[in-house]
Order: structure tokens, then sequence, then C-alpha cells
């Protein structure tokens, strides 16, 4: 393909994916597939010859549309967003092209210079703390890492290391496995599963803080299992609150937590993977109060600020403590202005070594959007969440199970787990929205996140009347 060709086709796929998302809630949002149908579509091996480039076009419909899940359909209602917007595919295509990869400022100093400045934007959009802010002074700052879970476990080795560092230094004798022997980190019980996972990668202990009837975890339950630890001979080092949890969107209170991380010398990071793109509202920005007491938070701006995926931001307060953790200097990465105080290296910052040119998703948005157009975003998505909340309400057979604090809605028919597996499985073979379920204290519930960019009221209103003529159904059965 050459230049020529390079134009035409690129303009007849931009033609293809705008057509694709503007006729989205045409197609059926869960595909009707088995596992397995791909390999017979396609040869088992990679062609011997090229293939014509309008023969690879038409095996888009025939071969991949087909299994495809659509997250950006208006009736896609699963899990959590996943950000979508023009803005942020046209940078996508252009991070594509320049194709560097951005392990060290001298590797393309654009990609760091770019990245630092737009986790800086975000951080004011936030009213984050100054400390957490790189400026051209500071000592913390941001890195856009691939996903929250990542996030958890760079913070999470990051507290390992000053730990280790910390109590060799006071006790000289003291070996590395004996210390990772006794260390323990915390969690909500409703945390992530990357969070356990985090631990388990780690090597060290994660306990399960019990939340209360709210799903919250306060500053009792933790300090109560911290002592309990301490008086055991373990080594409290590290605790992930979470700022929206993923079964019903839950807070933990980190104004009590932190506090109690400060005074125990564990480092406390904050995973607002969803909600945390809400805190750019001024009436939501109550929910991230405590973050100064934190040493690291993260979110995700490629859920729910309308970046495409991967773009995850996490902020330290020293940035030193993350380095520390991950240096690894060869003479082939290094260059003249490493150690000039003015640029940083963001291989240093991850797991990785390698990364994209990712924060040109972020200047394109923000620059398209602006703040206020993001915030409208925002606010719509909870207008809806809550006007499904008030059609669920209206129906005494549901119930509300949970605040409904931004644009998750969890919600049962009232009855046995039994009947609400029963109710979702109908809802989602017949394919019209799509859902998943979570527990809460023991009970089958069912999860509503508004998803879509493109989703309006008339979604939500289809969206209830099939799950009300499903449950209509299934209860006159249950009569019969």
């Amino acid at each position: 393909m050459d230049t020529a060709e390079f134009r035409r086709r690129g303009k007849e796929m931009v033609d293809y994916i705008a057509d694709y998302l503007e006729n989205i809630e045409g197609r059926q949002v869960y595909p009707d597939v088995v596992p397995g149908y791909l390999r017979n579509l396609i040869p088992d091996a990679a062609p011997e010859h090229p293939e014509a480039y309008e023969e690879i076009v038409k095996d888009i419909e025939r071969v991949i549309m087909p299994g495809v899940t659509h997250w950006q359909s208006p009736y896609f209602y699963a899990y959590f967003p996943t950000g979508s917007s023009f803005p942020a595919m046209l940078a996508d295509m252009l991070s594509g092209a320049i194709g560097c990869i951005g392990f060290s400022w001298a590797a393309s100093p654009a990609c760091t210079e770019l990245e630092t400045v737009m986790l800086d934007w975000l951080g004011k959009m936030l009213n984050l703390p100054e400390e957490f802010l790189a400026g051209t002074e500071g000592q913390g700052g941001g890195v856009i890492q691939s996903t929250a879970s990542e996030a958890t476990l760079v913070a999470l080795l990051a507290a390992r290391a000053k730990i280790l560092k910390r109590l060799q230094a006071e006790n000289p004798g003291l070996a590395e496995p004996e210390i990772l022997s006794k260390l323990v980190a915390y969690s909500s019980d409703q945390a992530h599963c990357s969070v356990e996972r985090a631990g388990l990668i780690g090597g060290v202990k994660m306990k399960k803080i019990p939340s209360d009837t709210k799903f919250s975890v306060g500053g009792e339950a933790l300090r109560k299992v911290i002592e309990e630890d301490k008086a055991a001979g373990l080594i409290p080092f590290y605790c992930c609150a979470t700022l929206g949890t993923t079964p019903s969107c839950a807070f933990d209170n980190i104004m009590e937590i932190g506090p109690i991380c400060n005074s125990e010398n564990m480092w406390m990071h904050i995973d607002a993977a969803y909600a945390g793109s809400s805190f750019i509202c001024p009436e939501f920005r109550h929910l991230l109060n405590g973050v100064e007491f934190a040493d690291s938070f993260n979110f995700n701006p490629h859920k729910w600020l309308l970046i495409n995926f991967d773009c995850s931001a996490m902020w330290v307060k020293k940035r030193s403590e993350i380095i520390g953790a991950f240096k690894m200097d060869p003479l082939y990465l290094q260059h003249d202005h490493q150690e000039s105080g003015l640029v940083t290296d963001y291989r240093h910052w991850q797991i990785p070594l390698g990364r994209r040119f990712r924060s040109l998703k972020m200047w394109f948005v923000f620059r398209t959007y602006g703040l206020k157009g993001l915030q409208e975003y925002i606010r719509k998505h909870v207008s809806l969440a809550h006007e499904f909340e008030s059609l669920v309400r209206q129906d005494k057979r549901f119930e509300i199970c949970g605040d409904v604090v931004l644009g998750l809605v969890c919600f049962r028919l009232k009855g046995s787990n039994a009947l609400n597996e029963k109710l979702l499985k109908a809802i989602n073979n017949g394919r019209k929205i799509h859902m998943v379920p979570c527990y809460l204290a023991d009970s089958f519930v069912l999860r509503f996140a508004v998803c879509g960019r493109t989703t309006e009221s008339k979604h939500i209103q289809l969206a209830w009347e099939n799950i009300t003529e499903i449950a209509t159904e299934i209860l006159q059965e249950l009569q019969q």
C-alpha cells in the first residue's frame, strides 16, 4: 500500500467507522456466537501471497462483526463505560503514524513532555492537591498507565520497596525474605479483584476489610485489623481505598482511612477507576475529599472522559518513590538530559519499558470538548441513571440495592437469587440490552450502568420496557 492508496483507504475506513457508530443501535448489542466460531471462518495459516485490500474489508462484516459485543451501543449497560470519541480516535491515528516508543525523554521529547503537562491539566480539573502535580519544580506528578490494575500493582510494588528500604536501614541485619513474609496490605471486601491480584504478584498478604451496610470501609474497621496484625507480628505497609466500587459504586471513607494510614506510615493508594472522571464536576468533588492523605491516586479517563482505551491516569506525591522501585538504567537507554532534573523518563514509572504516545488523546479531547463539555457529558449520564432509578422505584415488584450516586443503578426483583438469575439470563439471551450482575450482601443483583456516548432517555425507557416485559413473563410462569 503506497501513500496514494493509504489516502483513499483511510477515507474509506473513516466512513466505515462513522457509519458503524451512527447506526450502532441497529446492531444486536451482544453477539450470538459460540466459542471457536471465528477459527472456522478464516484459513488456519497466514496467506503465502498478498491479498486484495477489498477482500480484507469484506471480512470485517463476515468474520469480525458477528462476534463483537458493541460496547458503544446505547443498549450496552454492562460493566462500566469505555470511553470513545471522534477526537480521541483521530489522536490514536496520529499516535500510530508517529510510531514512537516513548520510554525516555530522548526517545521522543514531545511524547514525554505532553504527558507530563496533560496529567497536570487533568489534576487541575480534579482540583488535586498541589503535591500531586509536576509543574516545573514539584516532587510529584502524573503518568499514564495502561489500566487501573497496573496502577494498583505499581503503587503496591513502590510501597513494598519503600518499606524494605526503611526497615533494612533501621535494622541492617534484617533479611529481605524475613521482611516480605511479614508484610500485609489491605483493601475493602468490595475492591476490584485486581487489588487482590496485585498482592499475589507482589508476593504479599492482602487482607480484605469488611465493609458496612453502605458497602464502604471506614476507619474503625481498618484500625481493628491493623492492631490485630501488629499484635501477631505482621507489618502493615499498604492500603488500597476504593472510590466507586465495581459492584455498587460505593465509596470508602478516605477521610477516616487516610489519617490512620499516615499515622501507621502505610502507603495509601486510591483506586477511583470509574468514579474519578466525575470529580471534575464541582457537585461530585466532595467524593474525593481525603485525597490529601494519599500517596498515590488513580482513575481511568478511558472509562468516562471520552478517551479511548488505554489511558489510566496515576499521580504520586513523590515520584522518587516510584522511580526508586523500578529504575534500571543500562547504557543504551541513557541520554544527556536524564540527570538535569528538567525531564522524566517514564520507563521508571511503569512495568513495561515501551509506551505509546497516549497523551495525544487527552490533548485532543480536552481541547475539543473543554472542561464544560466534559462536565455536561458526566452530568447527562448521571441524570439518565437517576431516570432509570425512578422507573425501578415506581414498580413495586423491584427494589433498589445501594445508593445511586453516579451512573450505576443496582436493582433486583423482590424475591430469591434464583429468580433474579433467571431474569438476567432471559434479558441477556434476548440480546436487546446487555447487563452483568454482582453480589451485594449475599443477594444476586442486576447492575445497570449507563455506558454509551449516544445513550438518551428513549434508550433508558426502551431498556426498562424490555426488563419489565421479561420480568412479567417470568413471574406469570411462576404463578402458573
